[in-house]
């Protein structure tokens, strides 16, 4: 799958492979740095726990979830972020994120708005959480054509509902 961008970039993703483990613990630790920064830890500390989190959410998913597809995130061929994804009775995006020179390009955009169209082919609902205090995210996919359907603990439960199944 290639997406072209505005830009004129172009947006592919690449299977996860063990050798993108050090990668993919940047583009973590990048979705936890304001949190952190936050907390009286020395670096070697911060990054055991970033690594231990790192670990135990994709664990996490794992078990959790059927049928996980786990990708790298290019931009012009470059690692630019991860998108991970579950397929099963529903389509669920799990996570994205994207290392800050690839944010507000159009990227997340153009990812999602993939994943529409396939829950539409497939007739399928597409759902994500979001953290509550990240507002940022829930404008986003609002404005995707998201919404909150229930609130579970420090999560949104948001789904795709703009004509979706």
């Amino acid at each position: 799958m290639r997406l072209p961008l505005p830009s004129g970039s172009e947006v592919s993703l690449r299977p996860v492979s063990a050798a993108d483990d050090e990668f993919l613990l940047t583009v973590y630790a990048g979705t936890r740095e304001e949190e952190l920064a936050q907390v009286p830890w020395s670096d070697e500390q911060k990054s055991q726990f970033l690594r231990s989190q790192f670990n135990l959410q994709r664990q996490q998913y794992d078990l959790t979830y059927a049928n996980v597809q786990y990708d790298v995130i290019l931009v012009d061929e470059r690692p630019a972020g991860r998108i991970w994804v579950s397929r099963g009775d529903e389509i669920r995006l799990l996570d994205i994120a994207l290392l800050g020179e690839f944010q507000n390009r159009g990227v997340g955009t153009i990812l999602l708005r993939s994943l529409i169209d396939e829950a539409v082919r497939v007739k399928k609902s597409l759902r994500h959480m979001v953290f509550f205090l990240n507002t940022d995210a829930k404008r986003f996919y609002e404005r995707l054509g998201f919404v909150v359907f229930e609130e579970v603990g420090a999560y949104l439960h948001m789904e795709w509902r703009d004509g979706s199944p």
